[in-house]
């Protein structure tokens, strides 16, 4: 089995692999790895200046297939210091995800930097998390979990440091932003307020904003679900690699009842 979550066909096209399988069924993936391929292809657009990309929102459009999927990007308003960039992903034919980042031109602003949010423990400082019963394989057994507080079978916030077993692309070693948003989209799920077997908890979307690029294999979820009365609901993330908070994301949410 290959060691990664897809393996790269050429001409943008790449080769699903059981990793990213999600957990509610074995025919469609964990939203994490397609929203880590947009942004794979978000950073190898040129830019016209040395960049960092500071907002990226992904717009799930549907189901993402454990199918083979292809991958475009490109420029859509050029700038000497900002720029907005797309990158689409589709699997036979249909759009099942999008993606669309600001990124600013690199200076340096050290002198200036200050954070929000205060530092976690390291990995190390967390217990082992285990996929809970009835929940299926494939992305969360690639990933290691270590829970510094909740878990992705106890109801309410959480914070959880994650790390890939496995490659994004075969071949490939990813880049920190990449791992960042591999784990990302789990903000909602280590935080969920309700019993996944009775309720659904979708997101239509993950938008992350960033202050600093994240470095090393450990990005921690520090998250929390907000649920309101008609159907809609929140989860709000402040995202940490190992030197500490790199940014924060949140995500919109459809809240109903299974049956």
């Amino acid at each position: 089995m290959t060691d990664a979550f897809y393996e790269p066909l050429g001409d943008g096209r790449f080769a699903s692999t059981v990793h990213a399988t999600g957990p509610w069924s074995p025919g469609t993936q964990h939203v994490g790895p397609p929203s880590a391929l947009l942004v794979r292809a978000l950073e190898a657009l040129p830019p016209a200046a040395p960049m960092l990309l500071a907002r990226v929102t992904v717009e799930i459009l549907g189901p993402v297939p454990v199918a083979e999927l292809t991958v475009t990007a490109g420029v859509e308003r050029p700038g000497r210091a900002v720029e907005l960039v797309g990158a689409e992903l589709s699997a036979d034919g249909r759009s099942v995800a999008r993606a669309r980042a600001w990124r600013h031109i690199r200076s340096d602003t050290s002198a200036v930097a200050v954070g929000v949010d205060e530092p976690l423990p390291p990995p190390e400082a967390g217990e082992p998390m285990y996929r809970p019963e009835g929940w299926g394989a494939g992305y969360l057994d690639a990933m290691e979990w270590r829970a510094l507080a909740g878990h992705l079978g106890k109801p309410g916030p959480a914070t959880v440091w994650a790390r890939q077993g496995v490659d994004l692309v075969a071949g490939e070693r990813p880049t920190g932003l990449q791992r960042l948003f591999v784990v990302a989209d789990s903000g909602n799920g280590v935080s969920s307020r309700v019993d996944p077997r009775e309720w659904l908890f979708i997101n239509s979307e993950l938008t992350v904003h960033l202050y600093r690029e994240p470095a090393g294999e450990w990005i921690a979820l520090d998250a929390t679900t907000a649920i309101g009365p008609d159907g809609v609901g929140a989860a709000f993330t402040v995202l940490h690699d190992v030197d500490g908070p790199v940014g924060r994301g949140a995500q919109a949410l459809l809240v109903r009842p299974r049956h």
